[in-house]
């Protein structure tokens, strides 16, 4: 039979990607060499694994049960790859991370030329989802995860944590005036979450002396969507430090009900499968961002949100 690894890689490509053209972009291949590849694999198996319809691919019941075995094959050769590059110690390849676009653009993008230049032949691959991912099915290495986890099939390494405040604009404060107390909070334009609706629990206690839980006027799924709106006078809101800092220091977002305000921080983890050997890859990432955020890193001074 001697089904080959390009073989394999062709097949977990389209299933990844939904399409033989997206799958053939990603491999760098024709579509015609991309379509062929996949057809002497089902030929080899003498099976139909991918059930082409006119708007889509869908998996047979066989393919699905090929599948977890043609991940398993190409992570143990990749495995096997970085325990030789391990034991020349140079993490190298491509690294697909993952995080919500205000810590990838707060935090992960000005420490990449850093990393870069530590390590030249990681190739970075970034990713943003403001959901929680599966990490199998989206082919992500590590990703960043902000607040309590749940999957308990993930290892995790806590990398710090980030305090959140309430915030408002000076130009939403001049017109709208400054809430004293929490109930005052009743009155203004609140910018919260879609989800999780944890964020939508401010770091302040209501009447009924639990932290309060707002309604928002404007909502969204993007953190950063809701800094925008808050930069622009839309509203008040309750963000972490790591993606205002500069706001607050520059005076373009004002804390607001300081005194009244519980000291909650956001943890924040990186976290990779548990069957996943850790790479030198992740290693040389995660250690990276860690000792960037513990403030001891040159190229920047993240410990100033980390206080």
């Amino acid at each position: 039979m001697k089904i080959t690894l390009d073989e394999l890689q062709a097949f977990t490509a389209v299933v990844d990607s939904g399409s033989i053209t997206a799958a053939a972009q990603q491999l760098g291949l024709t579509v015609s060499a991309t379509s062929r590849t996949l057809g002497r694999l089902e030929e080899k198996l003498a099976t139909t694994l991918l059930r082409r319809t006119t708007r889509r691919l869908e998996l047979t019941e066989e393919g699905h049960a090929f599948l977890l075995n043609a991940r398993a094959i190409i992570a143990s050769v990749e495995n096997a790859e970085e325990q030789m590059l391990a034991r020349r110690e140079l993490p190298s390849g491509r690294l697909r991370v993952d995080a919500a676009s205000p810590f990838m653009l707060h935090v992960v993008v000005p420490l990449v030329r850093g990393y870069r230049e530590r390590f030249p032949q990681v190739e970075l691959e970034l990713n943003s989802n403001e959901g929680i991912i599966d990490l199998l099915e989206r082919r992500t290495d590590v990703a960043i995860r902000i607040g309590r986890l749940k999957d308990s099939t993930l290892h995790s390494r806590p990398i710090g944590s980030s305090r959140v405040r309430i915030l408002a604009s000076r130009a939403y404060l001049d017109a709208h005036g400054t809430p004293r107390k929490a109930e005052d909070l009743a009155k203004h334009a609140l910018l919260g979450f879609t989800q999780p609706e944890s964020l939508n629990v401010w770091p302040i206690l209501g009447t009924d002396g639990e932290p309060l839980r707002i309604t928002p006027a404007i909502s969204s799924s993007s953190g950063e969507t809701l800094r925008q709106l808050a930069l622009d006078g839309a509203g008040i809101v309750c963000l972490s430090d790591f993606m205002t800092e500069q706001d607050r220091a520059t005076g373009q977002l004002v804390q607001i009900l300081a005194r009244h305000t519980q000291d909650v921080r956001q943890p924040i983890h990186a976290v990779y499968y548990r069957n996943t050997a850790l790479s030198s890859r992740i290693t040389s990432f995660v250690s990276y961002l860690t000792e960037a955020l513990g403030g001891k890193h040159p190229s920047r001074s993240a410990a100033q949100w980390m206080e």
